[in-house]
């Protein structure tokens, strides 16, 4: 038997003939070499072994390999509680920590009685430039990341055709239940190839919510359902050959609750909301470019819809307006100028107007361009088909100035009125400033709620007032009988100047441009807008040709699904 100073000799010398046969290929072998004798090594082991190995890697050249984040979502969850090391980070804009791997840590899932081993590496490499998330900058790189999923190769079929689809959808899932709600509006500096892209974002935390909102039981009925539909139907979307987009008309005073129902329906679906402001964007194709930035399961918002529109005519009739040799302003301006023209007054009035003429065109005709026709293509054209789940929300305080192309269905496929505060929204209010529903004047504050015409939003500004409930009550019933003295004496000064056609009730005719056929329509007296069908009267649904009634109410939230 050798003796133990043998041993260890001989072993210190085979350390020491390691160490250099080791130092002799790094300082001789190219790295190349070197990778190539190790990577032939490592296969020769592993020809002799039954797993197999995928791997997955954060970047998939220059491109961002998505199932690397399904795969650190899925892993969250099934961390072993008895793990010693774990990263935790808490990203910008999100409310909620989250745990991923250390460098070289592993774990086991196991899934239809198949054991899967996971383990997350990450190695040092030369720094090199990647395309950052927003696609307009570069970001340094300088290491390299990649989950190794091993397993028996007997399972390799099974692991690739159902085991990673089953991460992808509870990666979906994490990511959902981690979703922190984000309110987009356009950067100021988009088109300057800023970082982050056409949108900057807040965390929305709107508190708004379908239980919250002053709007008759029915009329929030009718809205939930139509949005559960909607996110159940994506087959028969693809089925049908449409896009899977639903657009909705807010439209009523100011005051009712447009932007609280937004709030709303984005908690309900947890879809981000994206702001859009029209009379910001410069051309068709700008409109196009913020369309395709967005992402799926989103709501877009365009609010006061009118009010966009209506500017882009006002240009385009001054622009047909704008002197030119043909025009007649123009000649008026030679006539008076070549001729002895003594009306001062009058020329000077012709400059002036010749000079807004041009600094309209200068400053705004420039700059606003985007069209209707612009506007319909991005609602219901090929470019609407650019995205997944999204809901498309217009605003407007008076429907009847918009273009009968943008309300057809297809485009604007539900019409919600909302309209003045009723009897039910009231006890809606008082059970959330309050804290009940029930009180011996509650009698009197709604039947002063049905003749005062009185918006949510003034109710709840009374309310607010006072700390206690008795005054609260107190007061919004003194703002109530003030309100309706006031509106009985302009409905009775318009009476006495003979007026007509604006007492609220009036039921006027219209031509129905379905059918062809009349229909009456009642008027509301502060606006003018029809607010209820005759009693009786349907319409065809849009999507299904199904015939359905006219939800809601004359005061209230009318809910038409066209």
């Amino acid at each position: 038997m050798p003796s133990a100073k043998t041993m260890i000799s001989a072993a210190a010398s085979a350390a020491a003939t390691i160490v250099l046969f080791r130092s002799l290929v790094k300082e001789y072998l190219p790295y190349e070499f070197q990778s190539y004798i190790f990577y032939k090594l490592k296969t020769m082991i592993n020809s002799f072994s039954s797993e197999f190995t995928l791997v997955i890697e954060e970047y998939d050249n220059l491109n961002h390999n998505n199932l690397f984040k399904a795969a650190e979502l899925y892993l969250e969850p099934i961390i072993p509680p008895d793990a010693k090391k774990l990263k935790i980070s808490l990203t910008k804009k999100e409310s909620k920590f989250s745990f991923s791997l250390d460098r070289n840590q592993e774990i086991v899932d196991t899934f239809n009685g198949v054991t899967l081993k996971w383990k997350f590496i990450s190695k040092q490499v030369p720094i090199k430039y990647i395309p950052s998330p927003d696609n307009f900058n570069s970001m340094p790189k300088s290491e390299d990341k990649f989950f190794e999923l091993s397993f028996h190769k007997k399972h390799r079929d099974m692991v690739i055709d159902v085991y990673l689809k089953h991460v992808i959808k509870k990666s979906k899932e994490m990511k959902e239940e981690k979703k922190s709600l984000k309110l987009f509006t356009l950067a100021p500096d988009r088109m300057s190839g800023r970082r982050g892209g056409a949108w900057q974002s807040v965390n929305l935390h709107h508190p708004a919510t379908f239980d919250t909102l002053a709007m008759d039981m029915e009329g929030k009925r009718v809205i939930m359902e139509d949005l559960e539909r909607f996110v159940k139907r994506r087959e028969f979307y693809r089925r049908v050959g449409k896009a899977w987009k639903r657009g909705y008309l807010l439209f009523g005073p100011p005051g009712t609750g447009k932007s609280s129902l937004i709030a709303a329906i984005a908690n309900y679906l947890k879809f981000d909301i994206y702001d859009l402001e029209l009379t910001d964007l410069r051309t068709n194709s700008e409109l196009r470019n913020l369309l395709i930035s967005t992402e799926n399961k989103s709501v877009l918002v365009v609010e006061d819809i009118d009010c966009s529109i209506e500017l882009q005519d006002r240009l385009a009739q001054a622009r047909a307006m704008m002197p030119s040799r043909q025009n007649p302003a123009y000649n008026q301006v030679n006539q008076a100028m070549n001729g002895n023209n003594q009306n001062t007054k009058a020329f000077i009035a012709i400059l002036m107007k010749l000079a807004a003429f041009r600094i309209l065109d200068r400053h705004n005709f420039v700059k606003y361009q985007v069209t209707l026709s612009g506007l319909l293509n991005f609602v219901d054209g090929l470019w609407s088909s650019c995205g997944d789940e999204r809901i498309i929300i217009f605003t407007t305080n008076h429907k009847e100035r918009l273009d009968p192309a943008l309300l057809r269905p297809g485009r604007m496929d539900v019409h919600i009125h909302m309209s003045y505060c009723t009897p039910c929204g009231f006890k809606l209010l008082a059970s959330n400033y309050l804290g009940f529903t029930e009180h011996p004047l509650f009698p009197c504050v709604e039947a002063l709620v049905e003749k005062a015409r009185v918006t949510p939003a003034e109710v709840g500004e009374q309310l607010l007032r006072y700390e206690e409930p008795e005054s609260a009550i107190t007061g919004l019933i003194e703002f109530l009988e003030d309100k309706s003295e006031r509106l009985k004496r302009e409905d009775g000064n318009k009476d006495s100047n003979g007026e007509s056609g604006t007492a609220e009730g009036k039921l006027a005719q219209e031509l129905d441009g379905n059918n062809g056929e009349v229909v009456k329509k009642e008027l509301d007296e502060s606006t003018g807008e029809v607010v209820k069908k005759e009693e009786g009267a349907q319409e065809p649904d849009g999507e299904n040709g199904e015939i359905v009634k006219e939800e809601g109410r004359n005061r209230g939230a009318a809910v038409k699904i066209q």
